[in-house]
């Protein structure tokens, strides 16, 4: 049985996941001020730290099984990387912010610790985008480019600081993960797996919904899982 996350813990994830004036997820009844965490970041299940609605400047455009929203976006080094371009390949899209504790526990040994490169082999293409407005957290250029470097990511890593391309897609989480298939068509939208976005108790079962996902579309089967809640820190648009 999944624990209930303690309440130190759960300040201190929102604290290192919003910045002073931003709104964030509501912390728990009775949860103290504390200081940002560490990079290490969630252990329990911050299920209660994702229970907010996506802010209401989002416009949700895209949904399962229609065409997927295309854009352009620069990479770190100003290069225009276009969704347009993959068309005939399964394509992943993950909400990235270098100072979201989640997005960093993700990368250092949940869900996006080895899965892209994983994927990348059976030629999936992997994207990873920033919609944070400029000013806001993890959107400087060297804070992204360490955190790459760090986390071993060898895909792209796109700039959306109008936070258009997120709007579109109604990115409300970092990490927030969206799959579109060879044909253009948006086939799954949520969380990485079944942990909520902290380290799985001794013994759990966790379910993997993108690789799922890819797996499936793979063998030419229908997508048992297309959508879930996305957890993490919200979108810094």
């Amino acid at each position: 049985m999944t624990k209930l996350i303690p309440l130190t813990f759960l300040a201190a994830a929102l604290a290192a996941c919003t910045q002073p004036g931003e709104a964030s997820a509501p912390a728990a009844a009775g949860a103290v001020a504390a200081q940002p965490a560490k990079a290490d970041a969630p252990k329990a299940k911050p299920a209660e730290a994702n229970a907010a609605q996506a802010p209401a400047t989002q416009a949700k455009n895209a949904k399962i099984g229609q065409p997927a929203p295309d854009f352009t976006l620069p990479d770190l080094d100003g290069k225009p990387v276009k969704l347009a371009d993959f068309k005939g390949k399964t394509v992943v899209l993950e909400w990235f912010n270098p100072g979201c504790p989640f997005v960093q526990l993700s990368h250092r040994k949940g869900g996006l610790k080895d899965a892209p490169a994983q994927q990348a082999q059976k030629g999936v293409v992997w994207l990873a985008i920033n919609s944070g407005a400029p000013g806001k957290q993890g959107t400087a250029k060297d804070e992204n480019a360490k955190a790459k470097q760090e986390f071993g990511m060898s895909y792209p890593l796109l700039i959306d600081e109008k936070g258009d391309v997120g709007r579109a897609y109604g990115a409300e989480r970092t990490p927030h993960m969206y799959i579109i298939d060879p044909q253009g068509t948006l086939v799954y939208a949520g969380a990485i797996d079944s942990t909520k976005g902290g380290e799985p108790e001794p013994g759990e079962q966790v379910t993997n919904y993108v690789d799922a996902a890819i797996a499936e579309l793979a063998a030419g089967k229908p997508i048992s899982t297309k959508e879930t809640e996305a957890f993490g820190c919200t979108v810094k648009y």
